[in-house]
């Protein structure tokens, strides 16, 4: 079956070129377009899409205002925010908002592709320019996310930031040179100390906390 889009941003250019570029693609069919805050709630509400894709600076209440709400009213939709923005903290309001992706709209069709496939999965896709400058950021808040994840072995550690650049745990363990059911181990320590439930979880919390 496929995998079912909307399509929400305020310049008929960039939604025209989408909806090309994602039907051209198998297994992937776009059901409406929106062009500001209040048609893609309607639409989102109206055809229950399995993906929405989420301009930041729609007219209306915005992106991230919208995607909460549309959170509210079709929970099982995916959001993908595609923007401009390369913006920390607007990358953090967003996953707080319930956002399951975070995409530059400057990335390459192959990578605009997975992470719809990705948030699919019911993983957490944060474009990998973001995750690098989340991963190096130094800010006066580090301090109390040092202090946040005292508790974590230097391994599970690393395990948690393979494991928000989105790597597999096969992917995991080939490069930290341990076996599947190690890296398992790891992430069920990781779940267990952090009282988190999902992968989904572990990358949202450390994207909040500057890991």
């Amino acid at each position: 079956m496929a995998i079912r889009i909307v399509i929400a941003d305020d310049h008929g250019l960039m939604r025209a070129g989408l909806r090309a570029l994602l039907n051209a693609e198998e297994g992937l069919a776009v059901l409406a377009e929106a062009r500001d805050s209040v048609e893609v709630l309607d639409e989102s509400v109206r055809l229950q899409p399995d993906v929405v894709l989420m301009d930041i600076s729609m007219p209306g209440a915005g992106g991230i205002e919208t995607t909460r709400k549309l959170k509210e009213r079709v929970p099982s939709a995916r959001v993908l925010i595609l923007t401009i923005h390369e913006d920390k903290a607007l990358l953090r309001e967003a996953i707080q908002a319930g956002a399951d992706g975070y995409i530059l709209k400057r990335a390459v069709e192959s990578e605009l592709l997975t992470a719809i496939h990705a948030v699919m999965r019911g993983e957490l896709y944060v474009h990998p320019a973001m995750t690098r400058a989340l991963l190096t950021e130094q800010t006066a808040k580090q301090p109390a996310a040092a202090g946040l994840v005292e508790p974590l072995t230097h391994r599970e550690l690393e395990v948690l930031r393979l494991i928000v650049k989105g790597c597999t745990n096969r992917q995991m363990a080939d490069r930290l040179n341990l076996s599947v059911r190690t890296v398992e181990s790891h992430r069920a320590n990781l779940m267990d100390k952090l009282g988190l439930r999902t992968r989904v979880d572990l990358v949202r919390w450390a994207t909040e906390n500057g890991l």
